[in-house]
């Protein structure tokens, strides 16, 4: 691999779950060193992930991080208001961020998955459709973050109830005009929006503010593979999924650890130009 540039021109994109979080504890403690260097590095950090903006709030204050963030796989990008000494073309300001929306909103595409699962005679269960309690236990939330994780603007995660008829459930999204992706824990129907075109929307305001920046990707999983091949340096996170995600980014860096200790390994390894 050749060497990184210097920070001074990084930018990184992560994914959350499974890759800087770990996929059981939604602990990033294994990547702190990591963290610390970026920090005082100056290179920004930018999550970009399925969760909600509801979610990402309380964890960017955990982390101290006050840079963009992308919600609901590209569903918008969230920019804290000042943060590019410009003006931002199509964004609409709420509490404190520029927001740029990019995907359709959330009860169309509850409205769609339903059309879809009556139309394919597949069965779906959706965060609309389960309680807080629900999808704390379907996902090892604790059930405050199940609040938060419910709270939806423009992407619905889903199960398919009858997994031996996928192909016909996610052929009918289809035809409803919505894309898929598949996550770590569960599928996910979204408009014309996804991570790679909110990573090259924030990839294009950092170059019109530094000049020539180096960006890399960090994910572990399918819905990751678009903004992972986006990016300058993709680096593909150890996990269950990596072979399927290795299949679409086939050139990305590989840690040897999974979750944010890879994490942490593979940030290091890059800030020492390895």
């Amino acid at each position: 691999m050749p060497r990184t540039p210097s920070p001074a021109s990084l930018v990184v994109f992560s994914d959350l779950d499974g890759s800087l979080l770990d996929h059981h504890t939604y602990s990033f403690d294994a990547a702190r060193p990591a963290l610390e260097r970026l920090r005082a590095a100056g290179v920004p950090l930018v999550l970009c992930t399925s969760k909600t903006r509801a979610e990402i709030t309380p964890l960017r204050d955990a982390l101290h991080n006050t840079h963009p963030f992308i919600s609901e796989n590209g569903g918008a990008v969230f920019i804290p208001s000042g943060y590019f000494p410009f003006q931002l073309t199509g964004a609409e300001r709420r509490d404190g961020l520029d927001v740029i929306a990019v995907g359709d909103p959330y009860p169309d595409l509850v409205a769609a998955l339903a059309r879809a699962s009556r139309s394919s005679g597949v069965g779906v269960r959706g965060f609309a459709d389960m309680t807080a309690a629900e999808v704390a236990a379907a996902t090892g939330l604790p059930l405050d973050d199940a609040v938060r994780a419910r709270q939806r603007e423009f992407d619905e995660p889903f199960e398919i109830l009858e997994p031996e008829r996928m192909a016909d459930l996610l052929a009918a999204i289809e035809r409803e005009g919505k894309r898929w992706t598949a996550g770590g824990r569960f599928h996910h129907i979204m408009g014309a929006s996804d991570k790679a075109a909110a990573v090259r929307l924030l990839a294009t305001l950092y170059r019109r503010q530094i000049g020539a920046v180096t960006t890399v990707g960090l994910g572990d999983a399918p819905n990751d593979a678009s903004f992972l091949a986006e990016v300058d340096l993709p680096v593909a996170i150890a996990s269950p999924l990596v072979d399927e995600l290795l299949i679409r980014v086939p050139h990305a860096r590989v840690t040897r650890r999974n979750g944010p200790a890879g994490w942490n390994e593979v940030i290091l390894a890059i800030l020492d130009g390895q």
